[in-house]
């Protein structure tokens, strides 16, 4: 089962978290510059830790160069 997520990313911030806007709505600080991916690849492993799954289970489907994301999180129910 996939389900869609919007992110507002927000790097450079002095550490990670999460923080629920609505259904499906994510505000996500990541202590990452957004240089060479580093941001993306903090912002999958957060999300895998937040929703207990892993790393691949994470696609990034839409502003991998924008701070508005949309992320695909497939759980294994």
């Amino acid at each position: 089962m996939q389900t869609k997520y919007f992110i507002s990313a927000i790097p450079n911030s002095k550490e990670d978290s999460v923080e629920e806007i609505g259904p499906n709505i994510l505000r996500i600080k990541i202590n990452a510059r957004p240089i060479d991916g580093e941001a993306n690849k903090r912002l999958i492993k957060i999300l895998a830790d937040y929703f207990k799954v892993a790393k691949s289970q994470i696609e990034i489907k839409a502003g991998t160069t924008f701070r508005q994301k949309i992320v695909l999180v497939s759980k294994n129910d």
